[in-house]
């Protein structure tokens, strides 16, 4: 695992970041703990350092868990947690990106986490209600009372992250050092307009659902992929023929590699910008081991122009 700078910091990142909404066996589809702590050291063994999750995962049941299994060695990781997702349906200041959210979410993540600070500390989603200038206030005063590192932004319009910049950089408070986007062969909007904009601005860019929910691993497409009864995000018969012909393209490649689908699906994530980190999930062990092998993985020329010639 190679090591990268966090956007214009001198923080150190690895290429893969884990992501830990799989913690916790809570709402939906997810991993128990004893199967958390197999991921998360086959993680750190593989040389990976960042684990992101957030206050709503799980029902907060992630933090825990992660706080939890960082028990000792917390300061060899990058932590990474989000706010801006209610906290608490029954209070309508129990989500957004203003102040007094922040605030708690901030505390009920630290409690949860076992730790003093947190590393980098990311705007969820974009909150057309709450002015730019609160939320960037609010943060810098977080990251200035030492309880955040970093700061962040996920899910936001380019010219809101611009904004947000600008008025950091002349205010004198902490920028966003990084973004996160969905962004894989069957998502490629953020070259639009976002990953330019976190290239303008130095900003490191956290790629979520690389493998689109597991279909450019083929467990949509293959035979053997879905094992009837199985709880999933998806349903084969719900995979339509872009994806089926993406999904193909990606295994002809691997076959052509001697690699696995899903790691030829990520290292292209990797191979289109320096910048990019894919977020790397999982419910069992193995299916972490074979996306970490990602990262040894370098994708030819002609391979990469097949798979993006297949997505039309």
């Amino acid at each position: 695992m190679r090591y990268r700078l966090l956007g214009r910091t001198g923080l150190r990142v690895s290429q893969l970041f884990l992501g830990a909404m799989t913690f916790g066996e809570q709402d939906g589809v997810g991993a128990p703990k004893e199967e958390c702590a197999r991921i998360l050291d086959a993680y750190a063994e593989a040389g990976g350092n960042v684990v992101d999750t957030a206050v709503n995962y799980r029902g907060g049941a992630s933090e825990e868990i992660v706080g939890e299994l960082l028990r000792g060695r917390r300061d060899r990781f990058v932590l990474s947690t989000k706010y801006t997702v209610s906290r608490d349906g029954t209070d309508p200041n129990a989500a957004g990106n203003h102040r007094k959210n922040l605030a708690l979410s901030l505390e009920t993540s630290l409690r949860r986490l076992e730790t003093d600070y947190i590393d980098i500390y990311w705007v969820h989603i974009w909150d057309r209600n709450t002015p730019v200038e609160e939320t960037m206030r609010a943060l810098d005063d977080a990251v200035r009372s030492g309880k955040v590192l970093y700061v962040g932004i996920s899910d936001a319009p380019a010219w809101v992250v611009s904004r947000a910049n600008t008025l950091a950089e002349w205010r004198g408070w902490s920028p966003f050092a990084a973004l996160q986007v969905p962004y894989s062969l069957l998502s490629r909007d953020a070259e639009r307009e976002l990953l330019p904009m976190a290239e303008a601005f130095g900003m490191s860019v956290a790629a979520w659902s690389p493998l689109q929910n597991g279909v450019l691993s083929g467990k949509y497409t293959r035979p053997d992929g879905v094992v009837p009864g199985t709880a999933t995000r998806l349903s084969p018969e719900a995979i339509g023929e872009l994806e089926r012909t993406v999904a193909e393209a990606v295994r002809t490649a691997a076959d052509e590699l001697g690699a696995s689908a899903a790691q030829v699906a990520i290292a292209w994530t990797m191979a289109r910008s320096p910048a990019v980190h894919p977020l790397v999930g999982a419910r069992h062990v193995g299916q972490l081991v074979d996306n970490l092998g990602a990262a040894e993985l370098t994708l030819p020329a002609d391979l990469m122009a097949d798979l993006e010639e297949a997505t039309g």
